[in-house]
């Protein structure tokens, strides 16, 4: 019964582990073997019988019997003597079992065997802990504020495992309190040593994407396929979607009556302003659709070099271009087309790098960032919204409209 005490006392938190018996008592052997081999050098000799039913385990050491003085081994040989203690009609060559009791290890052996265990279980926990959330990395997933840091939070989820969102994977306008549940994709798991690192995200496009297939029962249902995502996170987006039933439109069963369908999605993403357009093959009418909201004269493609040249009334460039350049940019990466942008009816224009030695080249970087490049763009523009737009002085703004306007003069 000793033995049953001590792998009981060994055991005690299997419980708060949700480790089931037999996997408990494998581990056991795993251990108990270990510690046999340290003992008496080999464990080879030993068998270990588990009953999981009962919770016990024997341990029985085979020797062999040798003539008294002749043993040169202890942990195989037994002198005829000490055999005969065990059974008294032992011979010499014969065979000898004897069981090991745990108690008989010594206390450091034992304290040694259950710190073992308790690392051999932790391992088994934290293996299983990396299959199962490695099956769930591009899943949405929904977990508490645990804690608060500089540059990440740490979150739990109900079964109390410990899952990282890092600072740059939460969207700008985020903020979180303690105990409140966040929802996010499991972006990747790494062990990292023997533990498992868990990260959430709530900026990849597959988030929003998950978000759709959530939130709209077309999408989940397969009626309507999300073709692909594009983000500039709690900015804007763009999302191309399709459907193989001509009687469903994919745009308006995605946005719902007066937006009623996307609003959801839209709040959980900080109002990021979501774009939903219609995907299609026709290569021309994509990108066309891609630059909405602006309204597009005529698209010039250069498929070899990946680059669409498109032409818009003047009126219509700011939009292509979007606040801080967005929608351009991400018009770019949902056709995977570089786009260059011409106005109508301008038949002479500068690129702004062609007065580098009158202006500072940070300052014509400011102006690419809001998509502006050229000459013309600049001066097309009131002085005070490219005050807001940029981080420029209203003055350096003017000077630099003074330099360009002296260009076409």
């Amino acid at each position: 019964m000793e033995n049953i005490a001590l792998i009981e006392s060994f055991s005690e938190f299997k419980d708060d582990k949700l480790i089931d018996r037999v996997t408990l008592m494998a581990i056991l052997e795993e251990v108990f073997r270990s510690t046999l081999k340290k003992r008496f050098g080999s464990d080879d000799n030993f068998d270990i019988i588990i009953n999981p039913d009962k919770g016990d385990l024997e341990i029985w050491r085979n020797r062999i019997v040798v003539a008294d003085g002749e043993v040169e081994d202890d942990n195989s040989e037994i002198s005829l003597t000490a055999a005969r203690r065990i059974e008294p009609d032992f011979e010499v060559g014969e065979d000898v079992s004897e069981e090991v009791k745990l108690i008989d290890l010594g206390r450091r052996s034992i304290l040694a065997l259950r710190q073992n265990l308790i690392s051999k279980i932790h391992e088994h926990d934290n293996t299983n802990l990396y299959k199962q959330f490695k099956e769930l990395e591009g899943e949405l997933y929904n977990a508490e504020v645990h804690h608060i840091r500089h540059r990440a939070i740490i979150l739990l989820d109900d079964e109390g495992n410990e899952i990282i969102m890092p600072k740059e994977k939460q969207i700008p306008s985020d903020f979180f309190r303690k105990g409140e549940n966040v929802r996010g994709i499991i972006e990747s798991v790494e062990l990292k040593g023997n533990k498992p690192a868990i990260i959430m995200s709530r900026t990849s496009p597959l988030f929003l994407e998950k978000l759709f297939e959530s939130e709209i029962p077309e999408v989940f249902d397969g009626l309507i396929t999300v073709k692909k995502v594009v983000r500039i996170p709690g900015e804007k987006a763009k999302v191309a979607v399709d459907s193989y039933d001509d009687r469903i439109d994919p745009v308006g069963a995605c946005v719902g009556m007066k937006g009623s369908r996307i609003h959801g999605i839209v709040r959980e993403l900080g109002n990021e302003n979501i774009d939903v357009i219609n995907y299609t093959n026709n290569l021309q009418l994509y990108i066309t659709r891609a630059l909405s909201p602006a309204k597009i004269t005529s698209i010039k493609i250069d498929e070899e070099n990946k680059t669409a040249e498109v032409m818009l009334k003047p009126e219509e460039v700011s939009k292509a271009i979007g606040r801080g350049g967005h929608n351009i940019r991400l018009a770019g990466q949902l056709s995977g087309y570089e786009i260059d942008v011409f106005r109508e009816g301008v038949e002479e224009d500068v690129e702004l790098k062609e007065f580098s030695d009158e202006i500072e080249q940070w300052v014509i970087d400011e102006f690419a960032k809001i998509g502006l490049d050229t000459a013309k763009s600049i001066l097309e523009q009131d002085i005070a919204d490219l005050v807001r737009r940029t981080d420029l002085e209203e003055e350096t703004i003017v000077d630099v409209r003074n330099i360009l306007k002296a260009e076409f003069e």
